[in-house]
């Protein structure tokens, strides 16, 4: 038994190792800027790889052998036992990493308080893809707007309850966490029949979230950068070609430290670039067309528009990340309040001024209606964040690849791509550079940066932020439910999954129609 026990133990603990780097790319792919540093985000996930390991392989009852009973063979090494309340011995191998986590829990760094968890949170949803949001209310008008104000109260009431499927009362009535991520609220749901299948449909789902936004940044760039220098005898794609050429040494990341450090400056850049454009529209504030917003919608554009909508409020996959990083995680709330009503106002008021100003002649990306004086700096400023926020999904992407494919223990369906020294092996150097190439080649053959932006926010945005959330909400806590939540969460589920459906198809029909222009020329 103990020769079992160990070889158990032995196995769970190579599962950990393999994995743990690869549990801080939810928090990466979406922050811009990083609350905490590489170190401590790998710390937390070494936290994280261990409480989700306790829970679901090693909750084993005690092995007792009795003390006084003679004969009694006294415990190996190793020969560790855990309990169903977690306060069995930690193995060896574990140690360590405990010592870690509860340095990261207030002994050694502190956490985040809620302004700093507030600013994450708005540099998720408040992005350089809220350029689009005007050319969404060119096509829905005043419907655009009222979406916008929804999208923030919805996404905002799904990441609370996303939120409350982390945790569970104990057997004193007490409420604790029990889980500590995304994926981990999913394969709950699944459980016991199909213990991973939730895991990997939202690994697949983020997967796709994170390339569709590297191809985005590709896209924008390309797209700026023509845009800028339209007498220049360079084309779009040559554009992007170039973009891809200095995103290239991508592929050599190991971490995102240096990366990280020029976060703050691209968002503030940002910001500040959002209120030139709308110091811009208010200075020509006389001949806003209000006649030009429209109450009736386009039919085969709008659902379009909801994609781009929803995927400008994208931030779940890594809030519960964030809440447990919180000092105080009963401020979560508080703080989910505030930035979706600042986002909301923000949002609304940016798209509306912008669409004001410029009418029908809106374009996908708004810095593109701007005078020749003042776009070429702009779009400049714009291209030189996209291109320093692409290595953030890129470089969460790839671990969630090489973790599900090559990392997995047992599971991996390919060898390691990693050599025992550490050091990346060069077929996976190899394959790094082809994911690269994958989002020059999807920027190149379909350089639509609504239609894309649509895409994704319909598939994946629609499904993390509305579907997902009130479906797992009902599935894990119907029985405590009020019947107006209960509402509610069918409410969301149903008109998400119709806005995601419609969104999708249309979005699909612009992809595969401008697929072909492109292909004949």
């Amino acid at each position: 038994m103990a020769t079992l026990l160990r070889s158990k133990l032995s196995n769970v603990a190579t599962s950990v190792s393999n994995k743990s780097q690869a549990k801080m790319s939810g928090m990466f792919a979406r922050m811009g800027f990083q609350a905490a540093t590489d170190e401590e985000a790998v710390g937390f996930a070494h936290c994280d790889d261990l409480d989700m390991e306790h829970r679901q392989g090693l909750q084993m009852d005690i092995l007792k052998s009795d003390g006084g009973e003679e004969g009694a063979e006294p415990p190996l090494e190793g020969d560790i036992h855990y309990q169903r309340d977690g306060t069995g011995p930690l193995p060896p191998s574990a140690s360590k990493e405990a010592g870690v986590c509860s340095e990261l829990s207030g002994q050694g760094k502190p956490k985040i308080t809620a302004w700093e968890a507030g600013w994450n949170v708005t540099n998720a949803i408040q992005g350089m893809f809220v350029l689009g949001l005007p050319y969404a209310i060119l096509h829905g008008g005043y419907l655009g707007l009222f979406l916008i104000i929804f999208a923030a109260v919805v996404c905002c009431y799904t990441g609370k309850i996303l939120i409350a499927c982390l945790y569970e009362e104990n057997e004193d009535g007490e409420i604790v966490r029990v889980r500590d991520s995304y994926v981990d609220i999913a394969n709950a749901c699944c459980t016991p029949r199909f213990p991973t299948l939730g895991g990997r449909i939202v690994n697949v789902a983020q997967i796709i979230e994170l390339v569709m936004t590297c191809i985005l940044y590709v896209v924008v760039s390309g797209n700026l950068m023509y845009n800028s220098f339209p007498n220049l005898p360079v084309s779009q794609k040559s554009w992007s070609i170039i973009a891809t050429a200095v995103l290239l040494p991508c592929a050599f990341l190991k971490n995102l430290k240096a990366v990280s450090k020029f976060s703050l400056l691209c968002t503030l850049a940002h910001f500040v670039i959002n209120i030139l454009v709308i110091a811009y529209c208010l200075s020509r504030a006389r001949d806003w067309a209000w006649d030009k917003v429209k109450f009736y919608i386009d039919v085969k554009k709008f659902p379009i528009s909801i994609g781009i909508i929803v995927f400008s409020y994208t931030s779940q996959i890594f809030l519960p990340s964030l809440e447990g990083n919180m000092q105080n995680p009963k401020e979560f709330h508080c703080m989910m309040n505030w930035t979706h009503i600042a986002a909301c106002i923000l949002k609304g008021l940016f798209a509306l001024v912008a669409y004001l100003t410029w009418a029908d002649e809106t374009k996908e990306v708004i810095t593109d209606n701007l005078p020749s004086t003042i776009r070429a700096v702009v779009n400049i400023f714009l291209v030189a964040k996209a291109l320093l926020s692409y290595p953030l999904p890129f470089f969460a992407a790839v671990e969630v690849l090489e973790r599900s494919l090559f990392q997995d223990g047992n599971r991996a369906f390919f060898p390691n791509c990693y050599g025992g020294d550490g050091r990346l092996k060069s077929w996976g150097l190899t394959l790094r550079c082809a994911l690269v190439v994958f989002t020059l080649l999807m920027a190149i053959y379909v350089p639509h940066f609504a239609l894309l932006m649509g895409l994704t926010g319909s598939l994946t945005g629609a499904g993390l932020c509305f579907l997902l959330p009130s479906l797992f909400h009902l599935k894990l806590l119907w029985r405590k439910l009020l019947w107006h939540h209960v509402f509610f969460d069918v409410a969301i589920f149903v008109i998400g999954g119709i806005c995601s459906v419609s969104g999708f198809i249309h979005s699909l029909e612009g992809l595969i129609e401008a697929f072909r222009t492109n292909a004949e020329d």
